[in-house]
């Protein structure tokens, strides 16, 4: 499985944006997929762990997890060459909502 198949999943996204302010334990990452059983969301976490998108470390009883950023490089590089799609569009909404605030009266 690729980096593209493994973000693909939906859980999987909810499991990596769990990780963008930092480090969870498995059980903080179990919560917040409440419709998921903890061996599922352990199925996850293995699954990006093994694309390298986390990292875990042990802490006594628990399991610490961490985003690994470097991981999501192939997304970002196959994303680079579209940036400049998104530039124009996002310069026409400036034009346009400027446009509109100067016929508000």
């Amino acid at each position: 499985m690729d980096v593209f198949e493994t973000v693909a999943e939906p859980s999987r996204r909810v499991l990596l944006d769990a990780l963008v302010d930092g480090e969870r334990t498995a059980g903080e990452l179990v919560a917040t997929l409440p419709g998921l059983t903890q061996p599922t969301v352990s199925r996850h976490l293995r699954v990006l762990r093994e694309v390298g998108l986390v990292e875990v470390r042990p802490d006594a009883q628990r399991r610490i997890y961490a985003l690994r950023a470097d991981g999501l490089v192939a997304i970002d590089e196959w994303i680079e060459r579209y940036r400049r799609f998104w530039a124009g569009h996002l310069d026409a909404l400036e034009r346009h909502l400027a446009d509109k605030h100067r016929e508000t009266p």
